[in-house]
C-alpha cells in the first residue's frame, strides 16, 4: 500500500506523504497555474531536490492528500509553523491538477488538517495567507471555518497587477460553531 489514512474524510483522506511521487509534486510546482496561486512562480524545482523537501518533512505535518474514491494523490497540505508555546498555527494547501480543483477536496482536507490542529496539536490559532485574486481559495478557506483578520495590501506583483495578500485564521471556538 502506497498510502495510509492518517485523517479521514467522506472524498479525501490525508496520508503520510511518500517519495515516490516526487516526480509528481515537481510537475505541479513547475505549473505556473499552480505556483500563481502560492506565490511561488520564480522557484525551480527539481525531482531530487522535492526528495531532500518530502524526506525532511515526511515526519512532521505536512501531509499527501488523496482521493478516497481512487487512492489518487492530488495535492498536499500541512502545518508550515507551529508555535506550540502560544498554540498557533499556520497551514498551506494546494490541489495539482484543474480537474482536482472546485470539487471540495481542498476544503475537506482543510477542514480535516484544522481538526488535526485543534485536536492532535493542541493549537487554539490557526492561520493561513491566500492573494486577492484567487477567489475559488477564500471560498474554500471561509467553508471550512476561516475568517478575514486582515490585508496587506498590493503585497503580490504578478503579470503587471498587484493583489492584495489576505491574511485569514480560525480559532478552536469558531471550529465548533461549524458543526
Amino acid at each position: 500500500m502506497k498510502y495510509y489514512k492518517k485523517l479521514i474524510g467522506s472524498k479525501v483522506y490525508l496520508s503520510p506523504m511518500c517519495l515516490d511521487d516526487a516526480e509528481t509534486y515537481t510537475k505541479w510546482l513547475n505549473d505556473l497555474s499552480v505556483t500563481e496561486k502560492l506565490g511561488t512562480s520564480h522557484n525551480m524545482v527539481s525531482v531530487s531536490g522535492e526528495q531532500e523537501w518530502i524526506k525532511e518533512n515526511s515526519q512532521g505535518t505536512q501531509f499527501a492528500i488523496i482521493k478516497a474514491e481512487n487512492d489518487e494523490l492530488i495535492g498536499n497540505c500541512g502545518f508550515n509553523s507551529v508555535d506550540q508555546i502560544h498554540q498557533c498555527g499556520e497551514v498551506g494547501i494546494f490541489i495539482g491538477d484543474e480537474k482536482n480543483q472546485n470539487n471540495g477536496y481542498g476544503s475537506e482536507a482543510m477542514g480535516l488538517l484544522v481538526d488535526f490542529g485543534f485536536n492532535y496539536l493542541n493549537l487554539n490559532n490557526i492561520m493561513l495567507k491566500v492573494f486577492s485574486f484567487n477567489e475559488n481559495a477564500v471560498n474554500c478557506y471561509k467553508k471550512a471555518g476561516f475568517k478575514e483578520i486582515g490585508r496587506r495590501r498590493q503585497a503580490y506583483y504578478l503579470k503587471g497587477k498587484y493583489y492584495d495578500q489576505i491574511f485569514m485564521d480560525i480559532i478552536r471556538s469558531d471550529r465548533h460553531e461549524c458543526y
